[in-house]
């Protein structure tokens, strides 16, 4: 959070991209660094997936990162 944070003060567009676990850490991270990054979770866990699991995973959230990133 404190990088993408310092990313985007820079210009830089960036995205956190996590599992659904994280949502409330990355809520609260949020609350104490007064930042609001554009965040896309995923199904979790991610651990232990295949390749090919994985491509399907990211293909879920793709469309959803790419609008966060141009926004």
């Amino acid at each position: 959070m404190h990088d993408i944070t310092d990313i985007e003060k820079r210009g830089i567009p960036g995205v956190i991209v996590a599992t659904e676990e994280f949502i409330s850490a990355a809520e609260g991270q949020s609350k104490a660094l007064r930042s609001s990054p554009e965040c896309v979770f995923t199904e979790h866990p991610i651990q232990d997936r295949t390749d090919e699991e994985m491509v399907i995973i990211a293909q879920k959230v793709f469309d959803q990162l790419l609008d966060a990133l141009t926004k």
